[in-house]
Order: C-alpha cells, then sequence, then structure tokens
C-alpha cells in the first residue's frame, strides 16, 4: 500500500513540474491561438497602486509620463491605499501634469484601492502597474497591441528580476520558469493568472471586481466567464528588483497562496470541463496541483522512508531527500552559502512548498488576507 502511495505521490509531482508543461508543448502542435497584434491607441486609463511609497513614487510618476504612448488618450491615476507618509503630497504635486490620485480613507487593501480607480476610469483599457515595476518606453503600446485581438481579454506582462547585487538567485530561475510555462498555456488556451505587478484589461471585465480577491487571478476568471482569454506577451516586460528581507518575502508568498485559495474555492464553476475546456486542465495543474505538492513531498518521504531496505534505488533516493533538504536548511543557517547555485535552488524550493503548507493552514484556520504591504526592494 505504502508503494502504491509513494509511486502515485512521485507521479503526481513529476507531472505538476514537468508532466504539465510538457502536455502543454504537445497540445502547442495541434493548437495554437496566436494573438493578432496590431498597433493601436484607444483611450488607456493607467493605474498605479500605492501605500506608502513616498521614497519610489517619484520615479514612478515620472517613468510613467515618460511611457510612449498619446498624452491625449491617457489617464494616469494613482489609488492610494491610505498612505499615511507624505505619498499623496506628491502625487497631488503633479496634477498639472495630469496625474490624478483617488484615495482610500482606510487601508483596506490593493484591489479596494484599484476598485476606486476603476470607477474612475475613463479608457477602453486599464492598465494596472505597482510602484516598483520598471517599464520600457514601449511597455504601454506593447501591451495595448494585443487587444487588437477581440479574444483577448487581459494581457500580463513578463517579470525579470533585477538582483540587488546583481547575480541570479534561485527565485530567477523559477520565474524564467514560470514565464516559459505561461506563454505556453497563451499559445494553447489563456493563462490561469497575471502579473501583478503590470496587466491590462479591457474595461468591461474589471466591472466585475471585487475587492477581497487579488486582482491578478480574478481578472482570469472574469474573463472567461465572458468566454474571453487571458494571455502573456514575451515582448512586455516588468522589472522589478529583487525583494530585500528574505522573511518578507516568504510572507508575501504565503499571502499571495492564501488569496490564491479563496479564489480557487469560491469559483468551483471553472473546474467542469464541458463549459471551460481546456482552461479547467489549466487551472487544477497550474493552481490547485502546485498548492498540493508539499503534501506530496511528504507522502514520498514518509513512505519512501517505510521501504528503504528493500533495494539500493529506494534508500538512495530517500538519501537524496535527506541531503537535500540539508542542504537547504545549510543555507538558511549560513546566509553567505545561499548566494551559491547548488545552495540557491534548493533553499528557494524548499521555502516556496514551505510557505503554500503554511498558506494552507491559515486557509483551514478561516484566515483571510486583504490589507497588504508593499514589499521593500
Amino acid at each position: 500500500m505504502m508503494k502504491y502511495i509513494f509511486w502515485i505521490s512521485l507521479f503526481f509531482i513529476l507531472y505538476t513540474y514537468f508532466g504539465y508543461p510538457l502536455l502543454l508543448k504537445f497540445l502547442s502542435l495541434i493548437r495554437n491561438r496566436k494573438v493578432k497584434k496590431q498597433p493601436i491607441t484607444p483611450p488607456v486609463t493607467f493605474i498605479i497602486t500605492a501605500h506608502n511609497e513616498v521614497k519610489n513614487i517619484v520615479q514612478k510618476l515620472e517613468g510613467t509620463l515618460a511611457l510612449d504612448y498619446p498624452p491625449e488618450k491617457l489617464q494616469i491615476i494613482v489609488a492610494s491605499d491610505a498612505s499615511t507618509d507624505g505619498t499623496d503630497e506628491v502625487v497631488k504635486s503633479y496634477a498639472t501634469k495630469g496625474i490624478q490620485l483617488v484615495r482610500t480613507t482606510e487601508h483596506r487593501g490593493k484591489e479596494f484601492a484599484q476598485k476606486l480607480a476603476v470607477s474612475a476610469a475613463l479608457g477602453e483599457i486599464l492598465v494596472f502597474s505597482d510602484v516598483a515595476t520598471i517599464l520600457k518606453q514601449d511597455a504601454l503600446k506593447k501591451i495595448v497591441a494585443n487587444f487588437a485581438d477581440p479574444s483577448v481579454a487581459c494581457v500580463s506582462s513578463e517579470d525579470k528580476i533585477i538582483s540587488q547585487d546583481g547575480q541570479i538567485s534561485g527565485e530567477t530561475h523559477y520565474v524564467k520558469y514560470e514565464m516559459w510555462l505561461r506563454r505556453q498555456e497563451s499559445q494553447v488556451n489563456s493563462l490561469v493568472g497575471l502579473s501583478g505587478s503590470y496587466f491590462a484589461a479591457r474595461k468591461e471585465v474589471c466591472q466585475l471586481w471585487r475587492e477581497d480577491l487579488p486582482s491578478d487571478f480574478n481578472t482570469v476568471l472574469n474573463a472567461m466567464r465572458l468566454g474571453m482569454r487571458a494571455v502573456s506577451d514575451s515582448e512586455v516586460i516588468g522589472y522589478y528588483r529583487a525583494v530585500v528581507s528574505e522573511r518578507q518575502e516568504f510572507k508575501r508568498k504565503v499571502r499571495t497562496v492564501l488569496r490564491g485559495l479563496h479564489v480557487f474555492f469560491s469559483s468551483l464553476e471553472f473546474l467542469n470541463p464541458f463549459r471551460y475546456g481546456i482552461f479547467t486542465l489549466e487551472l487544477l495543474s497550474h493552481k490547485l496541483f502546485r498548492w498540493l505538492v508539499p503534501f506530496a513531498l511528504i507522502l514520498v518521504f514518509i513512505s519512501n522512508s517505510l521501504f528503504i531496505s528493500k533495494n539500493l534505488f529506494y534508500a538512495g533516493l530517500f538519501i537524496s531527500q535527506i541531503a537535500f533538504y540539508l542542504v537547504a536548511l545549510i543555507a538558511i543557517l549560513r546566509r553567505e552559502l545561499a548566494r551559491r547555485i547548488i545552495f540557491k535552488l534548493p533553499l528557494f524550493f524548499t521555502l516556496v512548498n514551505l510557505s503554500i503548507l503554511v498558506a494552507w493552514i491559515h486557509y483551514f484556520q478561516g484566515r483571510k488576507i486583504v490589507s497588504w504591504q508593499p514589499s521593500k526592494r
């Protein structure tokens, strides 16, 4: 019985990280939904969400004003989530340059602030960006070009991390994997999640806004409800620096997964493949299965420990698991070693799955996170 548990759990992990991407690659050979991009300049509302960003807001506003887009067709709104550090005063000083401030009176979360901005938006296309996200001058024109395709409801940028010391981190490898996976999903059907730091959506999709659910996930589900899709554009890049505090980054991951769990279990309608087809497969494989990997890892470890004496294969596999987790533990205890690639990936993989496990515990405890604190970068 334990051998069945071992092999099923191991297969589940391998499918989630390797089998699903390969399946998408195969499907892309017979189903290729290319986006019909064209240079277009519809009215756009550019929404910047901020909470206590006085140190970074000027750079973001100047960068936004420098974007290559017809000024008469661009509305810029800063949605301040009850900032108290002078952010709002800085934004008000840019009023003569056409930047509008909307402000919540209470610290109620990113999506609540975005909802106020959506209500004030005049554009046909709404573009959302975090203060920390650095964009090239052509980033707006490039992301908007995707909406020439009537099947596209929302568009995600691709993330690129600029590390604090200029070195590649374990997370960077993971981000590259994630961006590649999104490209495959976009080619076959639709994304299941957007990059929250920079994405765009048609205004009609945003009318179904939920202030209690993460916008980068819920916007995709709204698109699917309208019979449209979400895509990723590899030419649209959002640059941002790695988070300074790893403890803060761990908390961010816990928060992200916890909020994703609430979206998923409040939207079980999408598990109907007769209505949503391939999207159901994508949603299960990319979201739910990824969140179940920590449990599969535990089952593999426990079941493997019960028959290590059976043969060298099982013994070697169990020793490999112990070595993998020991390397991650050493990287936690000796931070100077965490910069080396042999320590980075085990550390990042272990912390990611540990954060998912913590998120599940919070979910079963009934916790729900709405408020936010931008990560220090």
